[in-house]
């Protein structure tokens, strides 16, 4: 068991992200992140938005979301949480035809006193009464209004990352999501098209990579086919996203 919430935030800092960059990149409203990381989930609109907020949050911070769903799950879900539900629905169903044939039989009997009245006036020689028959078959049902609900998290895009020793040696580290995410390369970029070519996401593409680079201004990178700008100094780091790079501690 681990804590859902310190997790999530000890991430976040580590990587030195606000909440308006995050609900920007995630389509997360900055209040429903938080109420992750206190681990407020009554805050939220359902259950339902909660794993997919967990999911979409964790993955973000290059976190295994599925984890946190099911910490979650273990956590928060009981099996005994929906029967109250159950023994609702089946009453309201149960007392609905009771109702309705209730209804059916008060109709007909007005429409029998109706048809008494109109008869006894024909009979008697006076005109008959202006009442209409009421036409219980055009009134529609009254419609439930629906609830406004906050729409998911749209899926953040991915990154295809290509580099090229293209002015000479460097060394270089690259990990999945943050600096503890899955090690994906270490080693020296050497120069040249040839020797110095690397590239990442083409198996499996990552939304973030964290770089550690010995001598970035000898390097060339590309970032879903756009050239992007390196550090010129030395041992710098970067966290690549979509939207271009952003420094890091290195």
């Amino acid at each position: 068991m681990f804590e859902i919430g310190n997790s999530l935030r000890e991430a976040r800092l580590r990587q030195a992200l606000e909440f308006p960059e995050i609900e920007q990149a995630t389509k997360i409203r900055s209040k429903y992140l938080r109420a992750l990381e206190d681990e407020q989930f009554d805050i939220l609109p359902g259950q339902t938005y909660v794993k997919g907020f967990l999911r979409t949050y964790a993955e973000y911070l290059g976190l295994d979301g599925q984890l946190y769903v099911d910490e979650y799950n273990s956590r928060y879900i009981h099996a005994d949480e929906e029967t109250p539900l159950r023994t609702r629905i089946g009453s309201s169903s149960r007392g609905g035809p009771r109702f309705e044939s209730g209804v059916i039989l008060l109709a007909l009997g007005a429409i029998g006193v109706l048809t008494l009245l109109v008869f006894a006036a024909w009979r008697f020689g006076s005109d008959p009464p202006p009442t209409a028959i009421p036409d219980f078959s055009t009134q529609p049902p009254a419609a439930s209004p629906k609830p406004n609900r906050p729409k998911p998290a749209s899926t953040t895009r991915r990154v295809r990352m290509t580099v090229t020793g293209a002015l000479g040696d460097s060394w270089m580290e690259v990990y999945a999501g943050s600096a503890s995410g899955k090690l994906l390369y270490r080693g020296t970029v050497e120069a040249g098209e040839g020797k110095g070519f690397l590239r990442f996401g083409t198996e499996r593409p990552y939304r973030r990579y964290f770089v550690r680079m010995g001598q970035p201004r000898n390097l060339r990178m590309r970032v879903n086919r756009r050239i992007v700008r390196l550090p010129r100094r030395s041992n710098a780091a970067v966290i690549v996203t979509a939207n271009g790079l952003k420094a890091a501690s290195f």
